[in-house]
């Protein structure tokens, strides 16, 4: 079955602008598929909601049911998946919330994973598993070194077992070809993998 794409910016074509600062994402104007109340509720949330773009993927692949990026925010963050500061900054996505919600929401089972090696979840991915797993967001452009591990999500769903390969969308990637269905070997996805992210089964599974 083929797994649906959504990217967490509604104008997949113009990410590259929009993570770039080139256009302001209150410019998107496909915002209203978000969504969102109003542009700048957008604009706040798009480059926050990584992780909601997954699980929209999730729900699409697993259910056949399409929601909204923000639609899917607002009762996550109700369950503290999302924590908006005195400052106004976003602290999320949070894991474990995260887990409770989709369990009640939707039924997924899920678990956390910590300190988990990419290849422990490369193992379980042909047995009625997905991961969201957390990368650096460089994974876009893998022949660069990222500064750091995590601080993006990715939809990891595939492998290709004679290549040692993941399959993943990336909700943030800035052109077809790093956007759905990349694939990319072990040891090159370790080098952007936080050792963390959401493993979920599929309904097959439970």
């Amino acid at each position: 079955m083929k797994v649906p794409y959504f990217s967490q910016f509604e104008s997949r074509e113009r990410v590259l602008d929009l993570i770039s600062g080139k256009m302001n994402a209150e410019d998107d104007p496909l915002w209203q598929l978000s969504g969102a109340a109003d542009p700048q509720e957008y604009a706040r949330w798009s480059s926050h909601i990584c992780g909601m773009a997954c699980l929209k993927m999730l729900l699409a692949h697993e259910q056949g049911r399409v929601i909204p990026t923000l639609a899917l925010m607002r009762p996550c963050r109700e369950y503290g998946g999302y924590v908006v500061e005195e400052d106004g900054s976003i602290k999320g996505l949070i894991y474990r919330p995260f887990v409770t919600y989709i369990n009640e929401q939707f039924g997924l089972l899920a678990e956390v994973k910590e300190q988990t090696p990419i290849e422990e979840i490369y193992d379980l991915l042909d047995q009625g598993y997905v991961y969201i797993a957390s990368v650096h967001p460089a994974i876009r452009t893998p022949e660069v070194t990222p500064p750091r591990l995590g601080g993006h999500l990715v939809y990891v769903f595939g492998k290709n077992s004679e290549r040692r390969e993941l399959t993943f969308h990336n909700p943030s990637g800035h052109t077809a070809a790093t956007q759905e269905n990349v694939h990319l070997g072990l040891d090159d996805f370790s080098r952007f993998y936080a050792k963390r992210g959401v493993l979920i089964a599929l309904s097959d599974r439970k």
